[in-house]
């Protein structure tokens, strides 16, 4: 046995293997290359938002005395506790690029990395909270990652471009603001360059309409007035309510995606048109249901073992990315969602 001498005031190694930089080569599924991440402290959320530096098992850390202090013993019961009594939930994953165990599976479809991240999430969170069941209730509770929080440089903004998708699930447009407003503070901006909004979800049986769509388009031109967006998007249109959008709205749709998995090639009708009104055609792989309600509630229960999982319902999920302009990479990506429990 090898036996080593470490002199006193030396860092001792961590355990485990240590975690590998992501390579500037590294190609993700959005076709950019991904910027190593810059180097950061590791940081622990606890229940009451307060920030720890430095690892939990590190004797003399903050966080090994708060784990050690009375009635605060790390684990997950705190975390299931401080859910079944809350009536909203806001999980952020921060940037992915961070999280080399996300990288793991790739490639993954679109419904599989949200599962991912939501879960990872939800499960690092929950092994940070304490116990204490008599903690502080919170009416809204925040899943976050502090170690995987990135904001953007003031200096870097006018480099990057910052782009985001909103799903709407079981919500209405009301909940557009609260999403922009969430996103703009998790990535430390004024405004998001560029929001797609998908197509919102309509009962069985019926079409897509500009009737219903209206509401959501009007929401988003208020935020575009209040200089919150730039330029809005929308996504899987056909020509003809394209067509409707731009000659209702004030704020024109500068965008449009087109899912390839159904049709191969672009719609000619639609790409005539589009040339014609300066809309740009994109494309993306998003499934129809990119999180429905019992995904949700699955993972949340495979997360942090809740008992009422079922009574969880996602409003909306947001997915950003940060692209440096004159590089044409990804410097960062994650997701944002928010549910409300609806208790009987």
């Amino acid at each position: 046995m090898v036996r080593r001498r470490w002199r006193a005031g030396a860092v001792l190694p961590t355990l485990g293997p240590p975690r590998r930089p992501l390579s500037s080569c590294h190609v993700t599924g959005d076709g950019y290359k991904a910027s190593p991440p810059a180097p950061r402290a590791p940081l622990f959320v606890l229940s009451h938002g307060a920030a720890l530096p430095g690892a939990a098992g590190v004797a003399g850390s903050p966080a090994a005395a708060a784990a050690a202090a009375p009635g605060f013993p790390m684990g997950t019961e705190g975390a299931r506790a401080l859910v079944e009594r809350a009536a909203a939930l806001t999980l952020q994953t921060g940037n992915l690029l961070n999280w080399g165990c996300l990288r793991k599976k790739c490639p993954a479809t679109p419904a599989e990395e949200v599962r991912d991240c939501i879960q990872k999430t939800l499960t690092e969170w929950s092994s940070k909270i304490g116990q204490d069941l008599n903690q502080e209730i919170l009416e809204v509770l925040e899943c976050t990652v502090a170690q995987a929080i990135e904001k953007i440089n003031p200096e870097e903004r006018d480099e990057l471009k910052v782009s985001a998708k909103l799903f709407i699930i079981g919500s209405n447009s009301s909940s557009i603001r609260d999403a922009v407003d969430l996103a703009c503070h998790a990535l430390g901006v004024a405004q998001l360059d560029s929001v797609i909004i998908a197509p919102p979800p309509v009962e069985d049986g019926t079409s897509l309409s500009l009737e219903y769509l209206q509401p959501y388009w009007q929401e988003l031109e208020n935020l575009v007035q209040n200089k919150k967006i730039v330029a809005i998007g929308t996504s899987d249109l056909d020509k003809t309510l394209l067509e409707q959008l731009y000659l209702w709205a004030q704020v024109k749709p500068s965008s449009n995606q087109v899912n390839l998995a159904s049709c191969c090639v672009m719609p000619p009708d639609l790409t005539a048109f589009a040339k014609e009104f300066d809309i740009q055609l994109l494309t993306h792989n998003d499934p129809k249901e990119l999180l429905c309600e019992a995904s949700f509630q699955e993972v949340l229960q495979e997360s942090i073992q809740n008992a009422k999982a079922h009574e969880w319902i996602p409003l909306w999920l947001l997915r950003y990315s940060v692209i440096v302009k004159s590089r044409g990479i990804i410097k960062s990506k994650g997701y944002i969602m928010q549910a409300k429990r609806n208790a009987s």
